[in-house]
């Protein structure tokens, strides 16, 4: 089976109520949410000027190629009320494909591994939490030797919240 990985990040509105939501819309379409990583606040990355994040990784089981999940998480951004218009504003839901499997696939619409994995310590701390030792199929550098040489200096702290999996 291949190690899907998806970062789900969020902050508008309940933070925690958002990712619950997210997950259970996931899980709607057949795509088994194997664990969870913790929740993380987070300086916003990328445009300062916003709340801070709540962030989590999900390591999933799916049916779907990547494509089709794509098509899933955005609908389920549409659904929960995000608005595209500026690039890192803030959001009710922002959903990304980290991994998909060892592919590396490069569109205009979908890149696989997400380009910026290794400079967000968002992404790694919790990546590390489930995977320390994935392997970047691009960089050829596991998850813990990404962390080890990011350059994100951004407050990135565990947080107590927690996901309810009887909800999954």
């Amino acid at each position: 089976m291949k190690k899907i990985y998806l970062s789900l990040g969020t902050n508008q509105g309940s933070r925690l109520e958002n990712l619950q939501t997210a997950c259970i819309l996931l899980s709607n379409y057949a795509i088994k949410i194997k664990t969870s990583s913790p929740i993380y606040e987070t300086a916003p990355w990328g445009k300062s000027d916003q709340p801070w994040f709540y962030n989590l990784i999900l390591d999933i089981e799916s049916t779907y190629g990547p494509e089709q999940l794509l098509e899933i998480c955005l609908g389920i951004e549409k659904k929960l009320g995000r608005i595209r218009k500026i690039k890192w504003d803030q959001r009710i839901i922002d959903i990304d494909i980290l991994y998909f499997g060892d592919l590396v696939i490069d569109t205009e619409y979908l890149k696989i591994p997400h380009p910026e994995i290794q400079n967000r310590r968002f992404n790694l701390l919790p990546l590390v939490v489930l995977n320390p030792l994935l392997i970047h199929p691009q960089l050829q550098k596991n998850q813990k030797e990404l962390l080890a040489h990011c350059d994100d200096n951004l407050t990135c702290h565990l947080t107590s919240e927690k996901l309810d999996h009887d909800l999954l």
